[in-house]
């Protein structure tokens, strides 16, 4: 937990969306696979909602994809405001989306995370997006969100390869970086933002799934 040297002007629960089948079975999802939760997504959505209901939330901001808006839909149902931004979808995974594992997918997969963490970051697989693509879009839908000045505490509820990214422009971390920052099905990361920027003070918290 890091210190705040001053006053915190918004503070940000970032959360990946629960479990699909699709992560069960290891298919990539991308943008254009809109997989609904399965069991055990609705059951972690459930017990964020038991940890972090009683958060006074101005705002809740989703992806377009439903994998999202049922991960929070317990806060939606409390009343909390709840706003659609495109622009927090999943990258477009191209030829890889709806993919069952093989190694040929396995190995095109690996190969385009290793050329974006070598700094690549305009490479992308047939029809695919590049992270630098993800993260323009992404830029256009944090403005949206921060120009909302009288949100002070809200939730955002993305996936996994997009919140690496997001979280990225968020702290100002160079985008190869972006496997720096781990994730799972709704884990939780917390950031403040201070006059000099993003802080994170809580990395890809569990807890509330125990």
């Amino acid at each position: 937990m890091q210190n705040s040297p001053t006053a915190v002007r918004k503070t940000i629960y970032l959360i990946r969306h629960g479990e699909t089948d699709y992560n069960r079975l290891g298919i990539v999802q991308g943008a254009g696979v809109d997989t609904p939760l399965n069991d055990t997504g609705n059951s972690q959505a459930a017990a964020f909602f038991r940890h972090h209901g009683k958060v006074p939330f101005n705002k809740v901001y989703i992806s377009s994809l439903r994998r999202t808006r049922e991960t929070v839909a317990h806060f939606t149902e409390a009343g909390i405001p709840t706003e659609v931004v495109p622009e927090l979808n999943e990258i477009n995974w191209g030829i890889l989306e709806g993919q069952k594992p093989s190694p040929e997918i396995s190995a095109l997969f690996l190969e385009t995370v290793r050329q974006w963490q070598e700094g690549n970051l305009d490479f992308a697989v047939e029809r695919g997006e590049t992270p630098r693509e993800l993260q323009a879009r992404q830029a256009v839908g944090l403005d949206k969100i921060l120009s909302r000045t009288e949100e002070e505490t809200i939730l955002i509820c993305m996936h996994g390869r997009a919140m690496r990214s997001f979280l990225c422009l968020l702290t100002d971390r160079p985008l190869e970086r972006m496997d720096d920052f781990g994730h799972s099905n709704v884990c939780l990361y917390i950031l403040h933002q201070l006059e000099d920027g993003f802080h994170v003070v809580l990395d890809n918290d569990t807890e509330h799934l125990r």
